[in-house]
């Protein structure tokens, strides 16, 4: 049962990286750094003035993209448009 529920937690893991991955090229194209971070489990996004990092998280049983202490997210299946409302949030 260990052996299981290690292998989903795995699976979960790797699908996390791979949505956080497409974010971090969907930023890349619109000129925004973006840097996988803690083991490709969140994602970095500095902004462009003085401030802290805008870090993204994917949350929701794996369904949103989730930032500010997720009180802000965005569906995964719209990868694009987390993009813009992300660099609209980060001042770029």
């Amino acid at each position: 049962m260990r052996a299981v529920a290690a292998h989903l937690y795995e699976q979960q893991q790797q699908k996390e990286a791979r949505l956080l991955t497409l974010l971090r090229d969907a930023l890349l194209r619109l000129g925004i750094p973006a840097e996988l971070r803690d083991n490709d489990t969140a994602l970095m996004v500095p902004r462009p003035q003085v401030g802290l990092p805008v870090w993204v998280f994917v949350g929701y049983g794996g369904a949103f993209y989730s930032w500010q202490s997720a009180e802000k997210r965005h569906p995964v299946d719209d990868v694009d448009g987390t993009a813009q409302v992300l660099a609209d949030y980060v001042g770029r």
